[in-house]
């Protein structure tokens, strides 16, 4: 960001006599020169940027790619809720014959491929066929598909017995799935499988007074508050119920924390403004780059704090969506077996 060149004035001798005699010298520079607001601005925003660079941005294709899965799931939304409104009234197939029995044939194929995914990460000579993130989206899209098909199918209504609990799998499947797809991206770096680790996340998210001696001169006690409540989030749970919960409880505690933090800040800065004439003209910008400072740090604590539980999380969802998926399976085929023989 430029500095303006209207506030690129040096701090008189009356306003650093008069920021000496309340213990609070104006921020310097390393060659000990009173340092510009401006210059500040440009380091809250650009520190750590420059000390830990971020991944690159995501490319041109994987925008579109996430703009036509957020599409994806908007459409079958509103594919389901019409569907469930209209059958309230009026049944849409004949789930026995026609256009709705080739719907459920169809879903239930759709399902049944679902398994191919574990079977190209597991099995050697199909890791020649197409990169793991492909199949990932593959099985994504039918995993969605699949069951509403078999919705429409079945009229969004539960008949039979046998009926409802192959409907009642396809369900569980296909929110076990959704589930497992938000802690994946939460583990994850990418659709590869590559995993996030805890030394490069810390790495993002140190932040020390060494590393951001302007930060520290322009508002005292930030960083020694940021330090403290690293020290807290970051304490590991004690149990297997904390750990799962911790993020929750991040989300909560984390806004509450950068708006506290925020607002101290202010507090800082509309004192120091009242003793020079030149954070006074800046002080909007700096307010906007102490804010953006403090919620860019938070957010990478938090992100470290959380990856060792949404790695259990993961861990757990695996124990329980393979046996649902089995269930699926033999509740399929028992409904398949008891429509064509009864």
């Amino acid at each position: 960001m430029a500095a303006n060149s209207t506030v690129a004035h040096e701090p008189t001798q009356s306003e650093e006599a008069a920021a000496r005699a309340k213990g609070r010298s104006a921020p310097v520079n390393g060659a000990g020169a009173p340092l510009a607001p401006s210059q500040v601005v440009r380091t809250l925003e650009g520190t750590q940027g420059e000390s830990t660079p971020e991944p690159a941005t995501e490319t041109k294709g994987e925008r579109r790619l996430r703009s036509a899965a957020q599409i994806g799931y908007g459409v079958t939304s509103l594919a389901v809720f019409s569907g469930w409104l209209y059958t309230r009234y009026y049944p849409i197939v004949d789930a026995q014959q026609g256009f709705g029995y080739w719907l459920g044939i169809t879903g239930a194929s759709l399902m049944a491929t679902l398994l191919l995914y574990p079977l190209r990460k597991r099995v050697r000579f199909m890791h020649v066929l197409g990169a793991t993130r492909h199949w990932f989206r593959m099985h994504m899209i039918f995993g969605v598909l699949g069951p509403v098909l078999i919705l429409y199918h079945c009229n969004f209504t539960f008949r039979s017995l046998n009926d409802t609990v192959a409907l009642a799998c396809t369900l569980l499947v296909a929110v076990s799935g959704l589930v497992g797809r938000y802690v994946y991206a939460k583990v994850h770096v990418d659709l590869d499988g590559h995993r996030q680790t805890l030394s490069e996340l810390s790495a993002k998210a140190r932040i020390t007074s060494a590393d951001n001696p302007r930060a520290a001169a322009l508002v005292p006690q930030l960083i020694e508050r940021l330090t403290a409540y690293d020290k807290i989030v970051l304490t590991p749970p004690q149990s297997t119920i904390a750990s799962l919960l911790l993020p929750m409880k991040l989300a909560v505690q984390t806004r509450w924390t950068a708006m506290r933090l925020t607002w101290y800040a202010r507090g800082q800065l509309r004192a120091q403004a009242r003793r020079s004439a030149v954070i006074r003209a800046e002080r909007p910008r700096l307010q906007r780059a102490v804010a953006r400072f403090i919620r860019e740090h938070l957010r990478r604590v938090r992100r470290v704090a959380e990856l060792g539980s949404y790695e259990r999380m993961f861990s757990v969802w695996h124990v329980f969506h393979l046996p649902f998926f089995y269930m699926l399976v033999v509740a399929a085929l028992i409904h398949v077996l008891a429509v064509h023989m009864y």
